[in-house]
């Protein structure tokens, strides 16, 4: 009798951890889980969170590295993000940070794909100052915002 316990016990736990790991999943809505198993049939670790009431954002595993796509609740691809190492920076991309920025630490950078175009996305510091930097496609910086940092907000 005590082995047929455990045993009922080790299957409702498996269950219950299968459906807590899919749960966020069962959460999004059928077109976009459509659109996402479509555009990237390789996926795996698939987890899904609301970004907001119009957007949906999967992180998953692929060809060994981290994803992020987002897609609109109608199931539209909007963009996918992942991270890359320093070394896989283009040249023309390094040397437009280097034009722009002195002396400058690169704490991430990532590629962000969208219908518009590929760009990467960087987090830099240069000196005490933090700052998130976008060249698009064309090479353009298109985004050199200050991130407030978190002892200012006091």
């Amino acid at each position: 009798m005590k082995k047929l316990n455990v045993f009922t016990m080790l299957a409702i736990t498996i269950a219950l951890t299968s459906c807590a790991q899919n749960k966020s999943k069962q959460n999004a809505p059928q077109s976009v889980i459509t659109s996402f198993v479509n555009k990237f049939p390789k996926a795996k670790k698939v987890e899904w969170s609301k970004e907001n009431e119009n957007e949906w954002e999967a992180e998953f595993k692929m060809n060994h590295m981290e994803y992020s796509a987002n897609f609109s609740t109608n199931g539209e691809w909007l963009e996918t993000e992942y991270e890359i190492k320093t070394s896989e920076i283009p040249s023309n991309i390094k040397n437009i940070l280097d034009k722009n920025f002195e002396d400058y630490d690169i704490e991430d950078a990532e590629i962000s794909e969208t219908a518009q175009g590929k760009s990467y996305e960087f987090e830099i510091e240069v000196g005490e100052q933090e700052y998130e930097v976008t060249i698009d496609h064309k090479g353009n910086l298109t985004k050199k915002l200050e991130e407030e940092n978190e002892s200012d907000e006091d």
